[in-house]
């Protein structure tokens, strides 16, 4: 009897200790993936910001979105809608709002969680009289899906 119980519990133990192997693995990939995800907005935007970019440019930062996605700045208007923020980027390269001079985004750090990422981050700006940091700002992003869903500004 107690060999039954022996190997049950033996058994048992390697069931749990892969399961958590398991687990640690599925979430070290779900963190890359969404860090990269992160990663690749930040770098389409940086495209976005240049004197010649187009709406290709646009199109491909808001495939990175849920179709619900919601963007969040208390700041600057408050809460805005995917079609909304959208049409936001198109008035502004229309209207000459990207010139070039924000020429990278340098980010500070991440905390990654369940679903979301926040971010501490700083543009870098080219001016009249050479690079310049900005800021320190920190935005939170949330996810569905394997997208971006929700992006609250706290600058």
């Amino acid at each position: 009897m107690s060999t039954v119980v022996n190997t049950f519990c033996a058994t048992l133990f390697c069931l749990l200790f892969s399961l958590k192997i398991n687990s640690q693995s599925t979430n070290q990939v779900q963190k890359d993936s969404l860090v990269n995800l992160v990663n690749t907005y930040y770098s389409q935007n940086i495209k976005i910001f240049a004197a010649n970019s187009s709406v290709e440019d646009i199109n491909n930062v808001f495939d990175l979105f849920t179709n619900d996605f919601v963007y969040v700045h208390p700041k600057y208007g408050g809460t805005y809608s995917r079609q909304k923020l959208y049409d936001g980027y198109i008035r502004n390269q229309k209207n000459g709002g990207y010139d070039g001079s924000v020429i990278d985004i340098k980010i500070v750090n991440m905390i990654t969680g369940l679903n979301a990422i926040a971010v501490e981050r700083k543009y870098i700006t080219k001016t009249e009289s050479g690079i310049k940091d900005g800021d320190y700002q920190m935005t939170l992003f949330e996810f569905k899906n394997g997208k971006i869903s929700k992006i609250f500004e706290y600058w």
